[in-house]
């Protein structure tokens, strides 16, 4: 980028000479949400004690009730918790497995919770299974076929993630669940990038467990996310901490509630920013949520369009299956940790531009002895993006790539792609 353009990124509070397209990897909360914040934790010093044992209670009934209504589903249900990953762990850590048992993942999964899952499955005599998913993939239908194609009579749960960390794909969820379901299998939902990029509607999922951050999306403050647990499991359903509910007398609140509500002095404010955070990035587009989700995916797309043309490459998913992200397989660019981290770190230092680039499939999604397939870069798109930082993130991989482009073949060239 000539001269190092500066961005008006207000109201969020990002580098004025960054250009920032990395807004999945950790969110971004813009001031007045984190002065939302600021306004419950100078509440709670004010009097630490009535805040925390007399009044947190309600405050956090009221922010479930609020998010409850955002994500379509039974608020009894929602329990608080710090990150997507924290929630993977907690339903692995409330389930009990037998020897035998097989525990399904993609390989498009997010590292970590592959890793969570193998732990949980090392824990009880259980395996892994890992269902090959193509990327390129041409059809969202593929998605439910390696699943299925992977499910035997010992798969007894499944991971999915309703957008995929590293290919930024927006899985068919709803069809892959009820198939599931048929089969007997519970479902894990990681739903990390769902909140605030597409829709959710958990009452018609019907996923046993879901879990999905606030902070990426909803821009809502660090350590906020959500996990929800459908009303036949609940009960086997453990926060990683013991704590006060669990010889709780009361019979004002659930058991669930007072497990999870209270394991240990922590700072609750995340939380409790959470309604400011849904009325406040709600309202940044005239047509609410469903408006702004829209806009956003509209410029993942676009923008995925403009870096593919100047790469000469081929798209390489369906746009229906985008959502905020995409990820794109770069020409000429070894699948290595290395490589990758290298081509991260110039156009950062050089460029300014704040993008992802890594090896595909993740390390812990690989079969033993194999290698990474392919090196990717993942853009993110957010109000504060604008279409011509796309512009100068694709010209400034084709200067660096170092082989050449494969030629789009004559099909895409009619078809314009």
């Amino acid at each position: 980028m000539t001269g190092h353009a500066r961005f008006d990124r207000s109201p969020w509070r990002l580098d004025p000479e960054v250009s920032f397209l990395n807004h999945g990897s950790f969110g971004a909360c813009p001031e007045p949400v984190l002065e939302a914040q600021r306004a419950w934790r100078d509440r709670l010093e004010s009097e630490p004690v009535r805040f925390l044992d007399r009044e947190l209670e309600g405050h956090l009934d009221a922010v479930r009730k609020e998010v409850g209504e955002f994500l379509h589903c039974d608020p009894e249900g929602i329990a608080f918790v710090p990150n997507a990953t924290t929630g993977v762990s907690t339903v692995l850590a409330s389930v009990q497995f037998q020897p035998g048992d097989e525990l399904l993942a993609g390989d498009h999964e997010y590292n970590a919770t592959i890793n969570a899952l193998r732990a949980a499955a090392a824990r009880d005599g259980a395996s892994v299974v890992i269902a090959r998913i193509p990327f390129p993939i041409t059809d969202p239908a593929r998605v439910v076929e390696a699943y299925l194609a992977s499910v035997t009579t010992r798969t007894r749960f499944a991971l999915v993630s309703q957008i995929t960390s590293p290919t930024a794909l927006v899985l068919p969820v709803e069809a892959l669940v009820k198939e599931l379901n048929k089969r007997g299998i519970d479902t894990l939902v990681d739903g990390a990038h769902a909140p605030g990029m597409v829709p959710v509607d958990l009452g018609a999922l019907g996923a046993a467990w879901w879990t999905g951050n606030a902070h990426k999306w909803l821009c809502a403050p660090k350590g906020a996310a959500i996990l929800h647990v459908r009303a036949d499991v609940r009960a086997e359903a453990k926060p990683l901490v013991v704590s006060h509910g669990a010889n709780a007398v009361r019979r004002d609140r659930s058991r669930f509630r007072l497990a999870f509500d209270w394991t240990g002095t922590a700072d609750p404010t995340p939380f409790l920013a959470l309604s400011a955070a849904i009325r406040f990035v709600g309202g940044l587009h005239p047509g609410g949520w469903p408006a702004l989700m829209a806009a956003n995916t509209a410029m993942a797309r676009e923008a995925r369009q403009r870096i593919c043309e100047t790469l000469e490459i081929e798209l390489p998913s369906p746009s229906g299956m985008l959502g905020a992200m995409a990820s794109i397989p770069l020409p000429g660019v070894a699948a290595t940790p290395d490589a990758t981290r290298a081509l991260a770190a110039a156009l950062f230092a050089e460029e300014r531009i704040e993008v992802p680039v890594f090896p595909f499939p993740v390390p812990a999604a690989l079969a033993v002895g194999a290698a990474p397939s392919a090196a990717i870069v993942r853009i993110s798109a957010q109000r504060y993006n604008q279409p011509d930082e796309y512009t100068a993130l694709a010209e400034a991989l084709r200067s660096r790539l170092r082989a050449p482009a494969k030629p789009r073949s004559l099909i895409g060239r009619i078809r314009g792609r």
